[in-house]
């Protein structure tokens, strides 16, 4: 027996969970995510192996900008992989990630036109360098749930980041996470910096570079947006 499996790569995937979810039902395989939502990835490889599939084929999506490299799912297949032992079944991944087009008929049949299969080998998803709680002086969190998405919250979560990386503000200085929702889903999006516990309301792209600037960098927090 072949499976397929679609694998949402980030947070913005997990946000569409229903258009994916549709998309692999009419490709007739499976969803999962390789983070933030659930079904993970290893939940749905160990029922598919369990129910006997043969080879399991993984398309991995990315409908925006910022998702983790295709290198990710590769890593975290090939850790399932050694985990299951003797007696895993085949894992092949599709050498491309699918885009906004996942829901076009045969996207995912294109995609795995072209395959690498799973050995083993792969990078492991511990490393010495992510043994450490980076030293960071203010972690920035940008509400990711349902209703800060609907209002932008992905491009501001861009403009933040490539506004650190413009300034070589790395996670020893800023460390920036995504979270779920936040509650106070009528300022969205919403945005957070601890330990100031300051949170602003209704932040796009445009009110980055100030909030970089002015809070991140010298310490002063944005009067204009703040919430709290």
């Amino acid at each position: 027996m072949t499976a397929r499996v679609l694998v949402g790569m980030s947070i913005r995937e997990a946000n569409a969970a229903d258009e994916l979810g549709a998309a692999a039902k009419a490709a007739d395989a499976r969803l999962a995510f390789l983070q933030v939502a659930g079904p993970a990835l290893s939940t749905v490889l160990t029922e598919l192996a369990d129910a006997g599939a043969g080879r399991i084929e993984l398309v991995g999506v990315a409908l925006g900008r910022l998702a983790p490299g295709h290198s990710w799912l590769r890593r975290v297949a090939g850790h399932w992989w050694r985990e299951r032992g003797a007696g895993a079944p085949e894992v092949v991944v599709a050498a491309r990630l699918v885009g906004p087009d996942v829901a076009v008929p045969g996207a995912l049949a294109s995609a795995l036109e072209t395959v690498r299969p799973i050995s083993g080998t792969e990078a492991p998803v511990t490393s010495a360098a992510w043994e450490e709680v980076p030293g960071y002086r203010r972690h920035l969190l940008v509400c990711r749930g349902p209703r800060c998405s609907a209002r932008g919250a992905e491009e501001t979560w861009g403009a933040l980041a490539a506004g650190l990386s413009q300034r070589d503000l790395g996670d020893d200085d800023v460390l920036m996470t995504a979270t779920g929702c936040m509650f106070p889903c009528n300022q969205a999006p919403v945005v957070a910096v601890q330990p100031d516990d300051v949170w602003y309301g209704g932040i796009g792209p445009g009110h980055a570079d100030e909030i970089i600037d002015s809070h991140l960098v010298a310490g002063e927090p944005v009067e204009g947006t703040r919430i709290r």
